[in-house]
């Protein structure tokens, strides 16, 4: 009996120790960044918000608006003809110029109706995208001015 309570105790010691261990976070565990749900984009004029459909869109562009439609002939001949300004502001196809314009330019146009103060009209975001599609350093550069004002919006 005494050796099965010698046993007993040595179970419930290391079951201490094995908890204790579990329980205390080591350093990397302590010094690591949080994890992607945490550090995406979350601000209410980004792509990935409208993409998100958390808030209803504006009646000006529904979500099944072509890029051509809205954005015209030179959209057209770049883009798919039945890419959805949704799918735009979906896209994960970020390596290139041009799928990066029109996901920041998709954004750019509905803030730019739903967002008062918005630093862009829809009629301007509509011709940069079009004076943009020129070449692959001048979308990159309108993406990037589209990107700044998508993030800086509230």
């Amino acid at each position: 009996m005494k050796q099965i309570l010698v046993q007993l105790s040595q179970l419930a010691l290391l079951l201490l120790l094995l908890l204790v261990a579990c329980s205390v976070p080591t350093t990397t565990a302590r010094n690591q960044r949080p994890g992607f749900l945490f550090t995406r984009t979350t601000g209410r004029c980004t792509p990935q918000y409208w993409g998100s459909r958390r808030e209803a869109w504006p009646k000006m562009v529904p979500q099944t608006s072509t890029v051509s439609k809205v954005f015209g002939s030179r959209a057209y001949e770049r883009y798919r003809s039945d890419l959805t300004l949704l799918e735009a502001t979906v896209r994960n196809d970020e390596e290139n110029a041009y799928p990066r314009l029109v996901k920041q330019a998709s954004a750019a146009l509905l803030n730019s109706y739903a967002r008062k103060g918005y630093p862009y009209t829809a009629w301007e975001v509509k011709t940069l995208l079009i004076q943009a599609l020129v070449s692959e350093k001048a979308a990159a550069l309108q993406a990037q001015h589209f990107s700044a004002a998508n993030e800086a919006c509230h």
